[in-house]
């Protein structure tokens, strides 16, 4: 049975544990308001970037010699992943949902006899994946580190992607990261960035029986190809980056919340055990004091 003080200590020691926990929640939700309006800001434009690009697609339909940044190579052989994770932990099973989706990404791609090459963001996912997947890591990407992302981050990642499509590094890459939901809920999500991924609807496809409209672009197709491409993968990157960095504040705020919750429990458990083995020291003593008084 613990004494009286080793109670004390472990009841001290959870009661600073959970001013800890509570404070983190406070700051994860300070963050989370402000970063959850930068993520879905960023929906709509992104979205529209894909429409565009599915209009110019479908325009530009059979024709020879479309850009690397919509077609890749043409093969299927060298997939570069990028996972996307925080640099902090702390977070619920935010990064370990990532790190597992991207390995089992890999372990199948290996299976199918493909070549595989990771372009981790974020020490966490970084971290992980080296234990495993240690010659397959080209770079590591640094995280936000919990603060606001900014656009230079993802404007850098997609200039070394680009330059690596250029020397033919790759044939298809994919980003791998949280999408944001809610406060509840991050949900592991693949979006192929090269060769560009179009739905119907992003291509353009008119429903059955509709008219489909025909647009003029200016400058030609071409020109506007070559500079919404590269924006494009940027505004890709920065909108995953930015529902990552909303997940992540999101699930270390629920992490901390029940973390918090536990702690509370455990210091009532602690103390009612306190106030038990307290009880049982008294009412020995009182019987020694008894028991003395009674043989004199």
């Amino acid at each position: 049975m613990a004494s009286l003080k080793e109670l004390r200590a472990r009841i001290t020691s959870v009661k600073s544990t959970k001013k800890i926990t509570s404070a983190m929640k406070m700051v994860a939700a300070a963050k989370l308001r402000r970063a959850q309006l930068h993520a879905e800001a960023a929906h709509p434009y992104a979205d529209a970037m894909r429409r565009m690009l599915g209009e110019l697609a479908a325009s530009m339909a059979g024709q020879d010699g479309l850009p690397r940044l919509m077609t890749g190579t043409g093969r299927d052989q060298v997939h570069l992943l990028i996972p996307v994770t925080s640099d902090r932990g702390l977070a619920g099973g935010f990064n370990s949902n990532v790190n597992r989706t991207t390995r089992q990404t890999v372990r199948h791609l290996q299976a199918e006899g493909k070549i595989v090459k990771i372009l981790p963001v974020g020490r966490k996912g970084a971290d992980f994946l080296a234990r495993e997947f240690a010659d397959l890591i080209i770079e590591r990407i640094p995280g936000s580190s919990g603060k606001e992302v900014p656009f230079s981050a993802a404007s850098d990642l997609g200039s070394r992607v680009t330059k690596m499509l250029a020397a033919g590094e790759f044939d298809v890459c994919t980003v791998i990261y949280n999408r944001f939901r809610s406060v509840m809920s991050q949900v592991p999500t693949h979006m192929q960035l090269i060769p560009l991924e179009l739905d119907e609807a992003d291509a353009g496809q008119p429903a059955a029986g509709a008219d489909q409209a025909q647009y003029e672009f200016e400058p030609d197709e071409e020109k506007l190809l070559a500079r919404l491409l590269p924006r494009n993968l940027q505004v890709q990157i920065y909108a995953a980056m930015l529902d990552s960095a909303a997940g992540e504040q999101g699930a270390r705020m629920t992490a901390m919340d029940n973390a918090t919750r536990n702690a509370g429990k455990a210091i009532d458990r602690l103390s009612q055990k306190y106030n038990r083995t307290r009880q049982a020291n008294i009412t020995n003593e009182l019987m020694e004091i008894i028991s003395g008084a009674s043989a004199v």
